[in-house]
């Protein structure tokens, strides 16, 4: 993935993470309907893993990406 001119990021990242988080709550989702909780219990549950899964691998390719863009300063 080749970073424009223009910006200092590349948007298939957070694609991706929106998609992984996706797929992993709707693994929470399945796994929660076949067990015997109150449906209230299974939205908020999945919704909690979305936010999760979500939010740590979005801070992890924000941190990749500053450190990427740092290396890049330094070689130049």
């Amino acid at each position: 993935m080749k970073c424009s001119a223009g910006r200092d990021f590349s948007a298939w990242a957070f694609v991706m993470v929106a998609i992984i988080a996706a797929v992993v709550t709707f693994v929470t989702w399945l796994t929660l309907s076949l067990s015997d909780v109150d449906r209230t219990v299974q939205i908020g549950g999945s919704a909690l893993v979305f936010l999760a899964v979500g939010g740590t691998l979005l801070h992890y390719v924000l941190s990749c990406m500053r450190r990427h863009r740092a290396q890049g300063r330094s070689r130049q």
